[in-house]
């Protein structure tokens, strides 16, 4: 699952159907990262991901080809759920891509899985960035893309969750305010499904965006619970999470959750839905930020297909509200990072834009003004006066607020503590809930046992 990056995160977040592009341009050349296979700086390389979107991609590309213009770069982009099913048999072929993003946690292209087919780093880092290396870096993106002591993926950026978008234009015009509570949270979607719009969209169908719903719950029920049952610290039929998957059921019982949940992916359907104004909420994290800008969101409609002169929506991050008696804390994670295929006939030309997008300043500065990633460079912060908000006067107060609890810095993991199989059954345990096939404690019961705890 990819939750941008969940994706998740993944996962981050695709929009368009599977798409290539090959982009090419000019700038001026700096200093080679690698002397193995091939030259640092010049050589065709293939990188594959199901985030950034294309759009992102291209203006990454053409920053990156300022410094290294003989170094051409294709990108693929892949839906969040047959990005892993592609990798795999492309990985174990001679023909797979030369750069290929990674995950940590959760499920997909998980570097746990992949990173025995990904370059060791470390000696292309420490010759860029000297022995100390990982001296202002994000010290978790360092760790979690580690495997056996070797860096086998380079954090490009992180995200965090737990929090909602809210579309403001529609709020505004049914004279409605964020909802704070359960109560109010579900008395307002009857106005807004009265006016004959969506509440809260989302996709059940696959790539486990539940998840972060259910983690967001979670902590409302009892902060620190989900944290403590992901570490096998806390039983997962304890009463908390029979509350959380109560509540869960609840948001499609009252109304809350657009109806056919179980029958739609977050992307594109549940992402398209919100986009294009129909839906009050949707769930997404930091990742989400691309579309309050005016040009990442008409790439964003644009890839999903709707019309130029549809109404640009003023999306706002807002608090997941109270709905079980607390509030609830805000978790985050490494999102991407991408790795080097150890079969690639470039890797040196590949070594090179992959550390170039995560571990230095030009790259990181890039990544930081496209708004989709928190950049993993302590000493890089986005350029908000880049930024062209779809409504300033509304968005800016929101996006500042959440600036300044994100500076505050957030503990709490979102996916890096969670395995592929406990992911997959988190996201069982959602669906057969939210389909009636099994009660809450029904479903904790057999989240327990496929825990392994």
């Amino acid at each position: 699952m990819f939750q941008k990056s969940h994706r998740r995160a993944r996962a981050l977040a695709a929009i368009a159907a599977v798409a290539a592009i090959g982009l090419t341009l000019a700038g001026c050349s700096s200093s080679s990262s690698s002397t193995t296979a091939g030259s640092a700086d010049k050589g065709n390389i293939t990188w594959w991901g199901w985030t950034p979107t294309t759009a992102l991609a291209a203006n990454l590309i053409k920053q990156f080809n300022k410094q290294y213009p003989n170094i051409h770069v294709t990108y693929k982009n892949y839906q969040d759920q047959s990005f892993a099913s592609a990798l795999r048999p492309a990985l174990a072929s001679n023909v797979g891509p030369d750069v290929f993003n990674t995950l940590v946690g959760g499920s997909g292209a998980a570097i746990s899985i992949y990173g025995v087919d990904a370059v060791n780093l470390t000696p292309a880092i420490e010759k860029l960035r000297g022995a100390n290396w990982k001296t202002g870096l994000y010290p978790a993106g360092v760790t979690d893309f580690t495997v056996g002591g070797q860096l086998k993926g380079v954090p490009v950026g992180k995200v965090t969750s737990g929090f909602m978008w809210m579309n403001a234009a529609l709020m505004n015009k049914l004279n409605l305010k964020e909802p704070k509570t359960l109560a109010q949270w579900t008395s307002e979607c009857k106005t807004i499904r009265a006016a004959g719009y969506g509440c809260l969209t989302e996709g059940v169908d696959a790539a486990g965006f539940e998840v972060d719903t259910l983690h967001s719950i979670a902590n409302s029920v009892d902060p620190g619970y989900w944290t403590n049952a992901t570490n096998g610290k806390a039983k997962w039929t304890a009463p908390q999470m029979v509350k959380t998957l109560t509540i869960w059921k609840s948001l499609d019982t009252d109304g809350i959750l657009n109806p056919g949940a179980l029958g739609i992916q977050q992307y594109p359907d549940a992402n398209n839905n919100f986009l294009s104004g129909k839906s009050a909420f949707v769930q997404m994290g930091t990742w989400y930020r691309q579309y309050a800008d005016v040009p990442g969101l008409t790439a964003g409609l644009q890839a999903a297909g709707v019309s130029s002169s549809t109404a640009k929506v003023p999306i706002v991050p807002v608090p997941f509200p109270n709905v079980g008696g607390s509030t609830g804390a805000l978790f985050g994670d490494p999102d991407y990072g991408v790795s080097v295929n150890k079969k690639s006939k470039n890797i040196a030309a590949a070594t090179t834009f992959a550390l170039w997008l995560g571990a230095t300043k030009e790259g990181q500065q890039v990544i930081a003004n496209n708004l989709d990633e928190d950049p993993v460079l302590e000493s890089v912060k986005a350029d908000l006066s880049t930024v062209q908000l779809v409504d300033p006067t509304v968005q800016s107060p929101y996006l500042d607020s959440l600036a300044a609890t994100l500076s505050k810095g957030v503990t709490e993991p979102r996916l890096a503590n969670i395995s592929a199989s406990l992911d997959q059954a988190i996201e069982d345990a959602a669906s057969s809930v939210l389909g009636g096939q099994a009660t809450p404690a029904q479903a904790a019961q057999t989240l327990q046992g496929a825990s392994g705890q």
